[in-house]
């Protein structure tokens, strides 16, 4: 009878004891997974390409006021006076990402240069007519003299105004910031395209708005990273959005005249505050480009000869990121 029980309390020990050393192989196996699934940020410098526009200005705060580093990651930021120079810039393989738009996603991707579109951008072109052009109306344009960079967002938003009104234009190509608005209010070209917050500041000294690519729907703008970056570091990536939204929610809750300071040593003029301070509509997160807005952009880069295909959406856009 005594060698039973003691029989019975030995079995009952070891099926204990098997349980126990299951129940602990199924934590370390789940914590495994859960740290396989999801990799801590690695804290290397994303060099990441920006111009003095609207859309480079939540990447300016998340740095400078180390929403980027809160989420682990480093966002070394090289500031450029034209595209071109930020496209070579990205050929030499001197940066991880930049701000761009999908037409220049696409001419990459036809030259061999892997990029991938990860967002959009706060965006808002605005048509300008020089003060001294006696211009009032975007049909007024037939003919004249636009500044703009070609190839780019804002060759495509002055041709869906100059399609809408049935008229041609003449190309001048400025691309330094600087030279194209003293162009404009100096009346050496009929008009131009500009990003915000210069183009309402050239309003204010004069110049005539004539159209606005936020009120007319236009969105080509994007955040792109190299392939490489994301497939090694895609965890980094997803911090920089987190800190990105962080940003947002600064801008969001301060006046622009709190951080102005910040961003004249990105090239912004001193005064762009009160542009800033102006809006009455809060400052969105990161978000998708839509499929629509990417097709008819594409679309126009094929007819205007810069690709020789229609990348399709999947193609050339993940959004993965901005859930992570």
């Amino acid at each position: 009878m005594k060698k039973w029980v003691v029989g019975l309390l030995t079995g009952l020990a070891l099926v204990s004891l098997a349980a126990c050393q299951s129940s602990k192989k199924d934590t370390a196996s789940s914590t495994t997974s859960s740290s396989t699934t999801a990799a801590a940020v690695t804290g290397e410098t994303i060099n990441f390409g920006v111009l003095p526009a609207e859309s480079a200005i939540p990447i300016i705060i998340a740095e400078e006021k180390g929403f980027f580093k809160e989420e682990g990651t480093e966002v070394a930021i090289q500031p450029f006076s034209s595209p071109d120079d930020r496209n070579v810039a990205l050929q030499s393989k001197a940066l991880d990402g930049t701000i761009s738009d999908v037409m220049t996603e696409a001419t990459f991707k036809k030259n061999g240069l892997d990029l991938t579109i990860t967002s959009g951008i706060m965006e808002d072109f605005k048509v300008l007519a020089a003060p001294s052009a006696g211009v009032t109306e975007m049909s007024q344009l037939a003919g004249k003299k636009v500044t703009l960079v070609p190839n780019f967002i804002l060759e495509y938003i002055m041709d869906v105004f100059a399609e809408e009104d049935n008229f041609t234009y003449e190309i001048v190509n400025i691309p330094s910031f600087s030279a194209r608005s003293e162009a404009l209010m100096s009346g050496e070209v009929d008009a131009a395209v500009y990003t915000e917050p210069q183009a309402s500041m050239l309003a204010q000294q004069g110049a005539v708005v004539l159209g606005d690519s936020k009120e007319a729907g236009i969105k080509g703008g994007a955040i792109q990273f190299t392939d490489s970056l994301l497939k090694e570091r895609p965890q980094d990536v997803a911090a920089f959005y987190r800190g990105y939204n962080k940003a947002i929610d600064f801008m969001n809750e301060n006046k622009a005249s709190t951080y102005a300071d910040l961003l004249t040593k990105y090239q912004f003029p001193d005064a762009m505050s009160t542009y800033l301070d102006s809006r009455s509509d809060a400052y969105p997160y990161a978000e998708a480009v839509s499929e629509d807005q990417f097709t008819k952009i594409i679309q126009w880069a094929k007819d205007k000869g810069q690709i020789d295909q229609l990348y399709t959406y999947h193609e050339l856009t993940d959004f993965s990121f901005l859930s992570k």
